[in-house]
């Protein structure tokens, strides 16, 4: 995430917090806010990430609450970052789930930095990323790049240790909006 580090981040969908705490590590001036919907599928709540924040000395920067990333609570740009892993694609409550990426840009002040990883680059989920980007673009996105199918690109997983049930066709979405 390309950010100074002053003001507020929401993590949208926050799970466990440990992308919210490294980020907490990372800008150590920043507010940050962890939202999540923690359902009852879910092994993790809002205790957890508290206790997790807590044990990696960052609990006084961060505040937790549920959410629905869909329809965040927040005023538009309310956030002078936003940052999502792996998120949108659970969101339930958004069948297109492009509204779901639209709905996080929504509360990224202008200028503010954005960092989203999801499944973009499967098309049944979001469709042709280069036409979506264009449209963001003429929506006002300022500054935005998109990295599609990371896992052909990165070397994190090596060839031999792939599996066809490992996850396929991540992607990336970040920039300024």
């Amino acid at each position: 995430l390309e950010w100074d580090g002053e003001g507020t981040l929401l993590d949208i969908g926050c799970g466990a917090a440990a992308l919210t705490i490294r980020c907490a590590k990372a800008f150590p001036k920043a507010k940050l806010v962890g939202m999540d919907y923690w359902g009852a599928e879910w092994n993790y709540a809002k205790e957890q990430c508290e206790a997790n924040a807590k044990a990696e000395g960052v609990a006084d920067q961060i505040t937790f609450r549920k959410g629905d990333a869909a329809h965040l609570e927040d005023p538009d740009e309310t956030f002078d970052a936003a940052v999502s892993n792996f998120v949108f694609h659970e969101v339930r409550s958004a069948k297109d789930k492009r509204d779901v990426v639209r709905e996080a840009l929504r509360i990224v002040k202008k200028g503010g930095a954005f960092s989203f990883q999801d499944m973009f680059s499967q098309k049944a989920l979001y469709g042709d990323m280069e036409e979506f980007v264009e449209e963001l673009k003429k929506e006002g996105i300022t500054e935005i790049h998109y990295i599609g199918n990371l896992e052909k690109k990165l070397d994190f997983i090596p060839g031999y240790a792939a599996a066809p049930w490992m996850i396929s066709g991540m992607g990336i979405l970040y920039g300024r909006k």
